[in-house]
């Protein structure tokens, strides 16, 4: 299903990371490096929907947390892989469920 989407749409821009006290381009640039690298080794048999709860938390993780600044590139990367797989390990679904009852 990950046809059916675009890494495009998980993309930042400059404006929209926020306050990274002159270094948003670069928070920008680092941030979609890492969801270029997660997209890639996304596994073919995800649902549409679970790569769209997926992809967000990646900067749900990292926002406002100055290791984007303070670590290696290729560190996050290995961070973000591990993390969605785990994710992945833990049961999507059973994740879009627990956020459907926090809604409600």
């Amino acid at each position: 299903m990950k046809d059916l989407l675009s890494v495009q749409d998980y993309l930042l821009q400059v404006d929209e990371v926020g306050d990274w006290d002159g270094e948003e381009e670069l928070v920008a640039d680092k941030f979609n490096a890492i969801a270029h690298a997660v997209w890639d080794a996304l596994p073919d048999t995800l649902t549409s929907v679970e790569i769209a709860f997926l992809m967000p938390q990646l900067w749900e993780q990292l926002r406002g947390d100055t290791i984007l600044l303070d670590v290696d590139q290729d560190e996050l990367v290995g961070w973000a892989l591990s993390f969605v797989q785990q994710q992945i390990d833990e049961g999507i679904a059973e994740l879009l469920a627990e956020q459907d009852d926090e809604e409600e």
